[in-house]
Parts: structure tokens; C-alpha cells; sequence
């Protein structure tokens, strides 16, 4: 169980996120919705110790089962929390010049010291482990390529993969699919679905279109201006509530929110 509690961001006089609070049950697949500056990224980066919350606590199972203050962590114990739950950017954030293989055996990092590290010594059941997530995404055979020589798709199940070497208990996902076509859209909202189904991992995704957020997820989270304005499931959700989740109010934004809206789906 992932507990935030109160959670709020400042940046100077800015509120990014505003006294935000939520669970998730263990094995949920959430989508965060909303628009651009709603606050969505803010949450996750906070969520994984990217960012440090301004205020409000962050409340998960350890390996224990004992409840921890995510805010509140420090040294080791901040990294395992990272290794725990893992992040994919709408970027990839992948090493463009290293090989798929090493790109992915990163997110073995946090299990080694820091030399052996430096100097890519990744054990035999490091490797193991690496092949097996890559033939999950179907990117096995793409082991040895240089990472900049990917799709834009093709990179980011390379991250997923990586992602899951980290055996987390959650998987946040910032915009996974914002910067890609609609078959490697299908292809990588399909992988996630798939990882928490058959994982049981928690997974919670920040998606911009409300059809993939429908389709895919068991909740739905929509944000505004920083503030949950939603949280249910998605068949629950009204035309008049998703348009106040999209809607700025400013003249001349229809067609983003309608985009938003009413966005052909990433399945076929």
C-alpha cells in the first residue's frame, strides 16, 4: 500500500501540487490525468525522491512489511527506496552511446557497490536477469545495438526493461507514450498492463489522454492547477468531470482540451 498524505509542492510562490492526498492498494494499475502543468509530474518525481516535498508525508511497506516515511529517508536507504520504485520518463533517459544491454543492466546499480559498477562488472545472474526483461518487451534481439540507434518505441521498452531489472514493488511512468506513434504507443501501454497483471506490480502512469487512461487502468487520478479533482474509477467518470479535469478557462484552448478528450485510443 502506497499512502500520500497531504503532499504539497511550492516553487517560490508557485503551487505545483496543493495538499494532495491518496492510496493505492498493492497490484494497481492507476493513470494520472490531466493538463499540461496540472501538477502530474511533480507528484511522481516527488513520489520517487526526485524532488523533495515541500510538505505532507509518503507512507509505504518496507521489505518488512514496516511502514516508512518515503520523505523522510536518507543515504542507502533513500537508493533501495529508488530501486523499489522505479521510474520511465517520457524520454527514455537511457545512455545513447552504451549498448541496450548495458542501458538496461543499469537498473542493477543500487545492488553493487559503486566500482564494480563503474566498471560494468554485472554478474552472470545480473545478465540473466536483463535477457529475461528484454525478451518480455520483445527487445532481446536488439541486445548489442547502440541505444541511439532505437525508435523512439523501441528505446522506451528498453527502459521499461531496465525498469523492471530494479524488481520494484511500484513503476511510475511519466508520459510514457507522449512522444510516440500510435503502434509503439499500443505496444508500450500494453507492456506496462501486462507488467502489472502478470508482476502484480503497482503501476501508476501519467498519461495526457483520457481514452488511454480509460482503457488501461483500474483508476483514474485527474489533477488541476496542482489539486486532485477526481478520483474513481474510470467507467465513473462524466463527460462534465473530465472537462473539468482538461479545462483552463482561458479562450482559445478548446481544441487542446477536445484532443484530450476525444483522442483516438492506442489500441486498435
Amino acid at each position: 500500500m502506497l499512502k500520500v498524505e497531504r503532499l504539497t509542492k511550492t516553487f517560490g510562490s508557485l503551487v505545483a501540487v496543493d495538499d494532495v492526498s491518496f492510496e493505492v492498494p498493492t497490484g494497481q494499475m492507476v493513470g494520472i490525468i490531466g493538463r499540461s502543468g496540472a501538477g502530474k509530474s511533480t507528484l511522481l518525481r516527488m513520489v520517487n525522491r526526485l524532488t523533495d516535498a515541500t510538505s505532507g508525508r509518503i507512507v509505504c511497506d518496507d521489505v518488512s512489511g514496516a511502514a516508512v516515511d518515503v520523505c523522510a529517508l536518507k543515504g542507502r536507504a533513500l537508493r533501495q527506496w529508488r530501486a523499489r520504485c522505479a521510474m520511465v520518463f517520457q524520454q527514455f533517459n537511457l545512455v545513447p552511446r552504451l549498448a541496450v544491454m548495458t542501458n538496461v543492466l543499469m537498473g542493477r546499480i543500487s545492488y553493487h557497490a559503486t566500482m564494480p559498477t563503474l566498471l560494468m562488472m554485472f554478474s552472470d545472474a545480473d545478465r540473466a536477469l536483463a535477457i529475461r526483461a528484454l525478451q518480455r518487451l520483445d527487445m532481446v534481439s536488439h541486445g548489442l545495438h547502440r541505444a541511439d540507434e532505437l525508435s523512439g518505441g523501441q528505446q522506451q521498452r528498453v527502459a521499461i526493461a531496465r525498469a523492471l531489472v530494479q524488481e520494484p514493488g511500484i513503476m511510475l511512468a511519466d508520459e510514457p507514450i507522449a512522444s510516440l506513434d500510435l503502434r509503439n504507443a499500443t505496444i508500450v501501454m500494453d507492456s506496462l498492463r501486462r507488467i502489472n497483471k502478470e508482476d502484480g506490480i503497482t503501476v501508476i502512469a501519467n498519461l495526457h489522454l483520457l481514452q488511454t487512461a480509460r482503457e488501461y487502468c483500474d483508476r483514474i487520478i485527474g489533477m488541476r492547477k496542482g489539486v486532485i479533482v477526481y478520483d474513481g474509477a474510470p467507467s465513473q467518470l462524466s463527460e462534465a468531470q473530465a472537462r473539468e479535469i482538461y479545462g483552463s478557462g482561458v479562450q482559445g484552448d478548446e481544441e487542446e482540451v477536445e484532443l484530450a478528450l476525444t483522442a483516438t485510443s492506442t489500441r486498435h
